[in-house]
């Protein structure tokens, strides 16, 4: 099965949510052969997406690092598995970059998953910088240390992100994304239930290109999941 996995990021009220499940119900009917669909819409959309039917699955796009206590503003991984979550996106770039989440922290992350019975979806990917400096390797080495302490019998979702992709209409050739993957997937041979994304500017034009050159088991995708219809035919691809 491929993964499509929909980062809504800080977009839509639960309103919105709900007539994009309603238009998404209405465009896959029963689901679509051979693929798995994923929402992570913001906490306060959880329920408004839920599909009773379970075509597709949810996902939230942070928990917190702890598993109960004094933090103001956070959401456990235990909270976000009880609001109908099984997966977790964890070190997108833009919490690394936004609120300077570093590997520490998100292997603590990472372990509150597993305690909740969340599988993660553990974002990797290097910088316009360094892609430039040649330190596509060196970064992947040093994020992958992260799960060092994971069990590596549980499932795991890996999402291949270069940040000099996201959102920036450039994507990551079929030969880039193919070698991210390979490498990856050489870091984390020892996981029997590993699966490997590709996010960055995927859209209905690329995702068919994309996903056969690069051997991807899916996508993680951004601003073109905001639409059904767009998110519908990335996950055809």
């Amino acid at each position: 099965m491929k993964l499509f996995v929909a980062n809504w990021k800080m977009h839509k009220t639960r309103g919105q949510a709900r007539a994009f499940a309603d238009e998404l119900s209405a465009r896959i009917g029963g689901g679509i052969a051979g693929a798995e669909l994923v929402l992570a819409p913001p906490f306060t959309a959880l329920d408004a997406c839920a599909d009773e039917r379970q075509r597709w699955a949810l996902a939230c796009q942070n928990v917190a690092a702890e598993a109960e206590g004094a933090f103001t503003g956070e959401v456990s991984a235990a909270m976000a598995a009880d609001a109908g979550c099984r997966y977790a996106i964890v070190g997108h770039s833009e919490r690394r970059r936004l609120f300077a989440e570093d590997g520490p922290l998100l292997a603590r992350k990472i372990a509150r998953c597993r305690e909740a019975g969340l599988t993660p979806i553990y974002c990797v990917g290097e910088s316009g910088q360094e892609r430039d400096a040649g330190l596509t390797a060196t970064t992947l080495v040093r994020q992958v240390e992260t799960l060092a302490k994971d069990p590596f019998d549980g499932p795991l979702v890996v999402a291949y992100e270069p940040v000099w992709a996201i959102g920036a209409g450039r994507a990551a050739t079929g030969e880039d994304a193919a070698a991210a993957r390979v490498h990856i997937a050489e870091l984390l041979s020892s996981r029997p239930r590993l699966r490997i994304l590709y996010g960055g500017s995927v859209s209905p034009e690329n995702a068919a290109a994309l996903l056969s050159q690069s051997g991807m088991d899916g996508f993680l995708v951004g601003g073109a999941s905001l639409s059904a219809l767009s998110f519908e035919a990335i996950a055809r691809a």
